[in-house]
């Protein structure tokens, strides 16, 4: 079962829920499924009883109570979640039964690799209010401008910039002076959109560097590594393809699977550091995996199935950089 899926459960008991009078209208459009948050368990949340409970005039508990219920006697419910529990204030947490979860990691990488590098790119926003940007001035509010209609537009957003319009993005200021002309329009486009709205932009040498300490280094090398694999697996004749019940690689896996609803929380909050950050650690898991994992295999060793399942993990997670790195403006070179 998919978050999409989830989302689509809970709504559907939720639907049931007021069609009993257990609950009451109306049925929110959409529920959002996260991972949990600290104090949760399993693979999924969502906090949809906390948003209910005002309007029901209930406790958030007794509202996620009503809804676990129908949730565990949903059409297919039943062996796709092994589990429903109830945490915290009223979070309801899903975990999915083992074939369930082995299915959703091998349809994960496939999406990706089918996708490319427009993966995450969807219609979540297509319904919400075009967005209109007041033209800005100041050097870092014209780059997060530019890059907030991007993330829009990947969501199905009509997003533009218009004289006179309302919406203005101011976040700190670039400092003046000539601090940040030295690095380059990569360099600079990082040191403006990583750091958050409120904090000031890099102005330090340490992204003009070309070694671990830079992040934004991180990031391409990954990148790099992934297309370098990519290469390695063609002139030995590998064909990469995930299968099911292989090596599971949870922290990579997960930081893909994050990636559409990190795209979509930074079109919505107008934050390109989200998706700057979320490149970050998608690129330390996957340096990491591919360390340990050793995705080609190694003088005489023959390829197996675990190899082509790796390196088509290398292949989803390669995409995924490259793509938030060219909504960021970023260039993802194929060598550094």
């Amino acid at each position: 079962m998919t978050p999409a899926e989830l989302s689509r459960t809970v709504r559907h008991a939720l639907c049931r829920a007021v069609a009993d009078d257990a609950l009451p209208g109306p049925v929110p459009d959409r529920v959002v499924i996260e991972r949990p948050g600290p104090g949760g368990s399993g693979d999924y949340a969502t906090g949809v009883a906390l948003r209910l409970a005002g309007p029901a005039g209930r406790p958030p508990r007794e509202v996620a109570e009503i809804l676990r219920g129908r949730v565990e006697a949903a059409p297919g419910a039943a062996g796709a979640i092994a589990r429903v529990e109830i945490t915290g204030p009223g979070f309801l947490n899903f975990t999915l039964a083992d074939d369930s979860r082995d299915r959703l990691r091998a349809d994960l990488v496939r999406a990706v690799r089918r996708d490319g590098a427009r993966y995450g790119h969807g219609t979540a926003l297509a319904a919400a209010a075009p967005a209109r940007f007041a033209p800005a001035a100041e050097t870092r509010a014209q780059l997060w401008t530019r890059t907030a209609v991007a993330l829009l537009r990947t969501q199905g957003a009509a997003a533009d910039i218009v004289p006179g319009a309302a919406e203005t993005l101011r976040p700190a200021p670039a400092p003046a002076g000539d601090h940040l002309a030295r690095l380059g329009p990569d360099a600079l486009r990082w040191a403006l959109l990583r750091p958050a709205a409120h904090d000031r932009p890099y102005t330090g040498p340490r992204l003009l560097v070309q070694r671990e300490s830079n992040p934004l280094f991180r990031v391409r090398y990954a990148h790099a590594r992934a297309r370098a694999l990519a290469r390695g697996a063609a002139d030995l004749g590998i064909t990469p393809g995930y299968e099911r019940g292989e090596e599971t690689h949870t922290g990579l896996l997960t930081a893909l699977g994050d990636h559409p609803a990190v795209l979509e929380a930074a079109a919505r909050l107008r934050a390109p550091d989200r998706l700057a950050r979320h490149l970050e650690q998608t690129a330390e898991t996957f340096l990491r995996f591919q360390e340990t994992a050793r995705p080609l295999p190694l003088g005489d060793e023959k390829p197996s199935a675990a190899h082509r399942s790796r390196l088509a993990l290398a292949a989803a997670a390669g995409a995924v950089l490259a793509g938030g790195l060219s909504l960021l403006g970023i260039d993802a070179p194929e060598h550094l």
